[in-house]
């Protein structure tokens, strides 16, 4: 066995657990970190034979509680938004097997469920920040073992960014993108409108590289 869990956080997530979680339903264990749902997530959550586990809102706070709550060898981060495609685990199993990746970190390749011309150009931005800046964000979701996640001191309980700032910490030899797509809702696009979602994400990132502190940029950020 491949001994990985699989940790998503939730905010009112019941509309894309279940098919986040029918995804990976072949991870050795399921942990869903809630931050206070008012919906069904919960439910979906223990119907799908995960554990539960409640924890302050915040992204950054419920991956570090889901990361605390596992003693697994390896960690699968994922956003409640994020399907992978079905050979995940196989890739993923390649990729533990190798002794020098005990202190390498993988991200999956970017997709969004739209047909639109608009999802395939953010495809290609995303594609080349992370190639040219080495910059993937939470919904490529994060493969780490816990000696290495352990040694970098995990996700820091920021309000946004976490995903950024423990990437940074892993540093660009340390990354690899495997081959599985991350195909990830692209609700908020279609809802926020493409460009000005995408200028919003590029101006938090802004913000933060200047130092503005992360509870403020999640303002700029908003749902």
């Amino acid at each position: 066995m491949t001994d990985v869990s699989v940790i998503v956080p939730t905010l009112d997530a019941a509309c894309c657990l279940p098919r986040c979680l029918d995804a990976v339903a072949r991870a050795d264990a399921l942990v869903v970190v809630d931050g206070g749902s008012r919906d069904e997530t919960v439910a979906i959550a223990r119907e799908h034979g995960a554990v539960v586990v409640e924890a302050k809102r915040g992204r950054g706070v419920q991956l570090r509680a889901g990361a605390d709550a596992v003693g697994a060898t390896w960690m699968l981060f994922l956003h409640a938004d994020t399907v992978l495609e079905p050979n995940w685990l196989d890739v993923c199993a390649a990729f533990m097997a190798d002794p020098a990746n005990l202190r390498r970190a993988a991200v999956f390749r970017f997709a969004l469920d739209d047909v639109s011309p608009q999802a395939r150009r953010l495809e290609r931005m995303v594609a080349w920040r992370g190639r040219v800046l080495c910059l993937p964000y939470g919904d490529q979701g994060l493969l780490i073992s816990r000696t290495f996640y352990d040694e970098l001191g995990g996700y820091k309980p920021l309000a946004l960014m976490e995903d950024v700032d423990l990437v940074r910490r892993i540093g660009r030899a340390r990354l690899v993108v495997l081959p599985v797509r991350a195909v990830t809702s692209a609700h908020k696009w279609r809802r926020d409108g493409w460009m000005m979602r995408s200028a919003r994400n590029v101006t938090c990132l802004a913000l933060y590289f200047v130092g503005v502190p992360p509870r403020i940029i999640q303002r700029v950020y908003g749902a």
